[in-house]
């Protein structure tokens, strides 16, 4: 019994012994296959002035959009112009049928003559009878009569040129014209259409797009920025950040602050001759308000989460997250305003990989692209 027991004893202390061989071969192997340091590319942070900006959604509109309407009953004759095309101030966009209008001006001629020539007869009859009253061989009445006459052919006559003119003015509402140069809309009369003065008298729209405005709306804190800068430039940025349209500058700010979001509405005004932003359109608006002291951050570098903007940073040969604050864009590169000291190398690929502590080797642009080369032969 008591040799059995020595026996398993023994055999315990054998199975511990080559347990703790294995751990410190499997130690040493793994000592020995350590990952190298990961190869990452940098840049080296140096405090410059930067640009201080703004950042917003807005949505275009034309600084000026007309409703084109009839101002006369009758028929569409003829549709003059291509819907969504450019048209200068004064272009015949529709004809209304004018054979009414141009009976109604012969015949307020027609009356306007008539009553010019019953002045003509109450003038002269006005000058036969004043000298006569004068010698008083006609009673005063005759001549208070004549003169009233004259009075009344003359207001008849004023009152006729007044119908001439107006039949001339409807005359002239039967050829409808574009108030204002811009681009078309949608046709909403065809022709033969019956088109009337009142509530159904919308034909088309005509919207100047050069210049365009923007419109779009900064927080209270952002506006207090705008307002100590000393000058501001405004831009407009496709979804790649690209620039739509040469820079412009603001022509309206408002004087209240929406209760509900707490912002302030803008609106700023672009040149658009070619057309490149749409009224309606929504635009990435991107406001210059000064300039601040900071660093330019590629924009792969930063990486945006719940907690904010971070940067990788390498430090004694290890890479760091810090935590960093953002005042915009400019160009392709983030403004960091805070976090960042110059000197500090950000590391700028590579950042699926990285960990806090993890070693890197710093390689420079020049070397990777060496080193590329050099795989490929």
């Amino acid at each position: 019994m008591w040799n059995r027991s020595r026996a398993a004893l023994g055999a315990a202390l054998g199975v511990l012994a080559l347990l703790a061989g294995c751990q410190r071969a499997v130690g040493e192997s793994a000592s020995e296959h350590e990952m190298p340091p990961l190869p990452v590319q940098v840049r080296v942070m140096q405090a410059q002035t930067v640009p201080l900006m703004l950042e917003a959604v807005g949505q275009a509109e034309g600084s000026k959009q007309v409703e084109v309407r009839a101002r006369v009953s009758g028929l569409i004759e003829r549709q003059r112009y291509q819907e969504g095309e450019p048209v200068r101030a004064g272009a015949v966009l529709y004809e209304i049928e004018r054979a009414p209008f141009e009976i109604a001006l012969q015949q307020a001629r027609a009356q306007l003559a008539q009553q010019q020539a019953q002045l003509a007869q109450a003038q002269r009859e006005y000058e036969r009878v004043r000298p006569l009253a004068q010698s008083q061989a006609v009673s005063q009445r005759e001549a208070d009569n004549a003169l009233s006459a004259l009075q009344l052919a003359q207001a008849a006559v004023a009152a006729a040129q007044a119908q001439v003119r107006q039949a001339e003015l409807n005359l002239s509402y039967t050829t409808v014209t574009a108030p204002i140069a811009g681009v078309t809309g949608r046709s909403l009369k065809s022709e033969g259409a019956l088109v009337n003065p009142g509530t159904d008298s919308l034909l088309t729209t005509v919207t100047q797009t050069h210049p365009i405005w923007v419109r779009f709306a900064v927080s209270e804190a952002e506006w207090a920025r705008l307002r100590a800068a000393a000058g501001t430039q405004v831009r407009v940025l496709d979804e790649r950040g690209e620039p739509l349209l040469e820079p412009g500058r603001l022509n309206f700010t408002g004087s209240t602050v929406d209760p509900a979001l707490g912002t302030v509405p803008l609106r700023a005004e672009f040149a658009n001759p070619r057309l490149r932003v749409l009224p309606g359109q929504f635009v990435k608006v991107q406001v210059v308000a000064g300039q601040t002291q900071g660093f330019l951050v590629p924009q792969a570098a930063l990486v945006q989460n719940e907690e904010g903007h971070r940067v990788w940073v390498v430090r004694d040969g290890h890479a760091q997250p810090v935590t960093v604050q953002t005042a915009g864009w400019w160009g392709g590169d983030w403004v960091v305003t805070a976090g960042l000291q110059s000197g500090d190398s950000v590391i700028v690929d590579n950042l699926m990989k990285l960990r806090p502590g993890m070693p890197v080797t710093v390689h420079t642009a020049a070397a990777a692209a060496a080193a590329q080369t050099s795989t490929g032969h």
